[in-house]
């Protein structure tokens, strides 16, 4: 008979008590069982802290972190940043604002990605 104060009663108490939640990872197998994919993608966040001290502004800081944001979307689903960022502030001048959502990095790789605007110098360099 185990006490309740073995360890391995203290961890069934735990994972029964978590039952439902912990059943997700079993019922949806796509279900990551940690984060790391997303800790690793804010790792440049955090390495490149110390230089964004020099962005002189809030604004500009809240810049960067937007454009790192769009980045670290664009490469967590397969896209080139490049390309996704060339064709997107091409585009958002004539694309509707009822329909700015379809500029995000995972419904524009759905839409837009199979022929997306190139920049000049792309032309100029083929």
């Amino acid at each position: 008979m185990l006490l309740p104060s073995n360890p391995f009663t203290q961890a069934a108490r735990y994972t029964l008590e978590r039952e439902q939640a912990l059943r997700v990872f079993l019922d949806y197998p796509p279900v990551p069982l940690d984060t790391n994919h997303l800790e690793r993608e804010l790792r440049a966040i955090a390495l490149g802290r110390k230089n964004w001290l020099f962005c002189w502004t809030e604004v500009g800081a809240r810049s960067v972190g937007i454009v790192q944001s769009l980045i670290a979307s664009c490469r967590l689903q397969g896209l080139d940043p490049y390309v996704y960022l060339v064709d997107v502030l091409q585009r958002i001048d004539t694309h509707p604002a009822f329909e700015v959502h379809l500029l995000t990095p995972r419904l524009w790789k759905q839409h837009l990605a199979a022929n997306p605007l190139r920049s000049d110098i792309e032309r100029v360099c083929q």
